[in-house]
């Protein structure tokens, strides 16, 4: 049979679209052609496919070779190709049989020996097989390093290999299990994450406070103050406040780390905890790329992203964090396909207050002129700063403060009320707090009288702005669930307008 077709995985944002490897052996002078739109990675593939399939014994045809990667207007991209179309050679030359390939999707990279090496986005590849309905039967062969991730799909087939000889010798083999490969056992569930410990924070009850509403609903956070305070050593230590991941968190957070080629299958049901420095460029942290990539924002997904240092950040680079905020998601378009990456992360950043850093410092060691101070915070604009939630003043510890022992809650007993307040509004509204909309809003934010003069008056005095107005009621409505309280008092509001008053109270 001159004819072998094989079906593979591209990838396109999230989405990993089936791509069918098709290899057609023709009469004529030698020649290797490859068409489907492959990029240059795909097609230096004629080169690795010709090297491995001769250092394996097979024989390479000597013959006029296409290979069609279909869809022709999906761009392909990455060596994961080079295994489907050294087996539809060998397929399409009759070495080996061509039945049994339907039945498989095949990914990996070939190196000149035969081996097989890793490939990113395995996890986003078997998750896609795994949902598509015309391919429910199918198995999945690629790399050894690649299985665990890839078995993290429940129910999903995989076959993991080392060398192409390996591939060959499990469809060549006879029945008796002899070549065959064996199907990969997930590994043992990973153990429960290993977080900093809030307890080893000594003082700042107030701050662990603000932390432990923000975990409770979802909210953003920016901590202002001198350094030295513990900003960067709380935001460490607040993924361990948050929920356990569920499975589907769990395999949304992996699939995009995987797209990125360093997904750790032992940091399975780990909140992602991403803390890039302040020179990076908006690219890097929304992602993007000529094939688009996923950036900062989206290996935070169903995590935490740490910005230190806010306003040392490029302003315009700060400025693309506004949308993905609101929508949980980030587009990016290129002239010939567009890209779409989840983004539903928890935003936590720490700031100075002034240049110098000791804007508010017990000692008055600052001596920053309040058209300086003024300026260095204006580096972050209003419209990201309305975005943010609890604007929280970090303040020095004394030294009697220090020399006592930590005694403080642990991580664990935090946690434990965070989870509590989850459940509830899983229950009343199935989402969290900062995630209700309006009429959300309106159905479960609900103000007694003297609530709403608090909030009234807050509103009126600061100047704030109508989305200013609806975090601060979903603010409420999270300190209220954390006191199990059913009805938002003013003393829920008043925690809630606190929250804001970091940079107005320095």
């Amino acid at each position: 049979m001159s004819l072998a077709v094989l079906r593979s995985r591209a990838l396109a944002g999230m989405e990993a679209p089936e791509v069918s490897v098709e290899v057609h052996l023709a009469n004529g002078l030698p020649a290797f052609a490859m068409v489907g739109l492959p990029e240059t990675e795909v097609k230096e593939a004629r080169d690795r496919v010709r090297a491995a399939i001769q250092n394996a014994g097979f024989e390479m045809p000597a013959q006029r070779i296409t290979v069609n990667l279909a869809p022709a207007d999906l761009p392909k991209e990455s060596g994961r190709f080079d295994l489907p179309i050294a087996l539809g050679i060998l397929a399409a030359s009759g070495q080996i049989p061509t039945t049994p390939l339907r039945d498989y999707e095949f990914a990996g990279e070939l190196s000149l020996s035969g081996e097989l090496r890793p490939i990113r986005g395995a996890l986003a590849m078997t998750y896609a097989m795994h949902r598509s309905a015309r391919s429910k039967r199918r198995a999945f062969i690629l790399p050894l390093a690649n299985a665990d991730e890839a078995a993290l799909v429940g129910d999903a087939l995989i076959y993991p290999a080392t060398s192409l000889t390996q591939v060959c010798a499990h469809f060549a083999h006879r029945g008796d299990g002899s070549g065959a490969l064996q199907r990969h056992q997930p590994a043992a569930p990973a153990l429960a994450p290993d977080y900093p410990d809030l307890s080893d924070v000594k003082g700042q009850a107030g701050v662990k406070r603000a932390l432990e509403v923000a975990a409770a609903g979802c909210h953003s956070v920016l901590l202002v103050g001198p350094p030295g305070t513990g900003k960067s050593m709380l935001a460490a230590r607040f993924p361990g406040l948050l929920p356990a991941m569920t499975d589907e968190e769990a395999l949304e957070a992996a699939a995009v780390q995987s797209l990125s080629g360093n997904f750790d299958a032992g940091s399975w049901k780990a909140r992602p905890f991403r803390a890039p420095h302040h020179t990076s460029s908006g690219v890097a942290l929304v992602g993007g790329g000529s094939v688009p990539h996923p950036g900062e924002i989206s290996m935070a997904h169903r995590g935490v992203l740490f910005l230190d240092e806010l306003p040392e950040f490029d302003r315009r680079v700060l400025e693309v964090l506004r949308e993905p905020m609101e929508s949980g998601k980030v587009t990016i378009s290129r002239a010939a396909h567009r890209a779409d990456f989840p983004a539903r992360f928890q935003l936590l950043a720490a700031m100075n207050g002034c240049p110098c850093g000791y804007h508010g410092h017990p000692s008055g060691k600052c001596h920053c002129p309040p058209d300086v101070i003024l300026r260095y915070q204006g580096r972050i604009s209003g419209p990201l700063l309305d975005r943010m939630d609890l604007l929280i003043s970090v303040q020095p510890l004394s030294p009697d403060e220090l020399e006592a022992p930590a005694n403080g809650e642990t991580s664990a007993v935090v946690a434990a009320r965070v989870q509590q307040a989850w459940s509830i509004q899983q229950a009343r509204q199935g989402k969290t707090n900062q995630l209700m909309g309006t009429r959300d809003i309106e159905r479960h934010c609900k103000l007694d009288r003297e609530g709403r003069a608090v909030l009234r008056d807050s509103m009126l005095k600061l100047h704030w702005s109508a989305r200013a107005y609806h975090r601060v009621l979903r603010m409420a409505r999270t300190v209220a669930d954390l006191d199990h309280s059913s009805a938002i008092t003013a003393h829920h509001v008043s925690q809630a307008i606190q929250f804001r008053r970091a940079l107005l109270d320095m």
